[in-house]
């Protein structure tokens, strides 16, 4: 079994988002069948299809060769409004554009959402979903991941604190591996 490369995007730009806290936490989670990477987002201009011409603006050109270049993916997210943020969105556009190079195309994913509140971003988790149904991206149903009350559950230096969620992160970080390496095959 090869060894698998995750592009990981994380859905807050804040320096100590809770989300990137996670990430960090999945990192040395994962099984040796995966190896994740933050792929950053935070300099993406909006997407504009007046400027993907021949010459689309750098950072779009970057991005969306390194995201190629990946396996699979594993989005973090907090939720705005019920809804994904506005960065997590705009890098799903850039991927997908122009019309018939959507990066995102057949590579195996799942969503994680985790928030302050008590319903752990389901609204945002569903969202995503539905957005990734359209961009072909096959996401893992179960088990599905909705963490909330995410300030009880890391230290002063991120670390992750609960004992219960690092164990239900391994189960989820091998059902990745066994979903990735089922649609890899």
């Amino acid at each position: 079994m090869s060894t698998k490369k995750i592009a990981v995007l994380i859905g807050s730009l804040r320096k100590e988002s809770f989300n990137r806290k996670l990430a960090k936490v999945l990192t040395e989670l994962a099984p040796p069948s995966l190896q994740l990477d933050i792929v950053e987002i935070n300099s993406l201009p909006f997407y504009n299809e007046d400027l993907d011409t021949a010459n689309p603006p750098a950072p779009w050109q970057e991005f969306r060769q390194k995201v190629a270049a990946y396996d699979g993916l594993l989005f973090l997210t907090p939720e705005y409004n019920r809804s994904v943020p506005a960065v997590l969105k705009n890098a799903l556009d850039v991927g997908s554009r122009p019309y018939g190079q959507n990066v995102w195309n057949a590579k195996p994913a799942a969503v994680i959402s985790l928030t302050l509140g008590a319903l752990g971003g389901f609204g945002a988790n569903h969202h995503l979903r539905q957005s990734l149904t359209c961009l072909n991206v096959p996401v893992m149903q179960q088990p599905e991941v909705y963490i909330g009350n995410a300030p009880a559950l890391f230290d002063d230096q991120g670390n992750l604190t609960n004992a219960d969620t690092r164990e239900f992160l391994n189960t989820i970080m091998q059902a990745f591996s066994t979903w990735v390496d089922k649609l890899s095959a």
